[in-house]
């Protein structure tokens, strides 16, 4: 397992640490099923927020509930992995809940990053941001890339070759 991977009991202590040493902390999040350009893209971004990118990757729970029945289609610990080997990712730690709320509430970012299928008032963990004093920013490409449509399109392939 990647260094980069951190125990989500971990996340408070790398937080102080981080302010402590006067980084700048950005935090980005997602499921990250089935890594694609849009991800990545979106993770660059994000690190051009901060001295330092953590992101959370939500359990599979989690992903279940977000993504439907189905999904994931790989563990969490196969996505947190993925997610750690980008060079723009400093931390990864994988998180049980549907929002990020709780992981906010415990690393204290200073930029609370999302995709651009949200907008700032569309954000759920605006309000925990404001309460910490942290800001969100809308960061990445526009959202043409899915992992959803990555699928779609890779059934189609199979449809049509048989």
């Amino acid at each position: 397992m990647s260094a980069k991977i951190i125990p989500r009991p971990e996340v408070c202590s790398l937080g102080t640490q981080l302010r402590e040493d006067g980084s700048r902390i950005a935090f980005a999040n997602g499921c990250f099923d089935l890594l694609h350009v849009g991800h990545v893209r979106y993770l660059q971004a994000a690190r051009e927020q901060g001295d330092v990118l953590v992101v959370g990757v939500n359990g599979d729970r989690a992903v279940t509930a977000l993504k439907g029945e189905g999904r994931p289609l790989l563990p969490a610990e196969a996505r947190a992995e993925l997610v750690a080997a980008l060079e723009s990712v400093d931390y990864v730690v994988v998180f049980d809940d549907v929002t990020a709320e709780s992981l906010l509430r415990d690393l204290r970012p200073h930029v609370h990053c999302k995709g651009t299928d949200y907008t700032e008032e569309t954000v759920p963990e605006r309000e925990v941001m404001k309460s910490l004093g942290g800001i969100v920013r809308i960061v990445g490409d526009s959202k043409t890339h899915s992992t959803r449509e990555l699928l779609a399109e890779i059934r189609r392939a199979v449809t049509s070759d048989k």
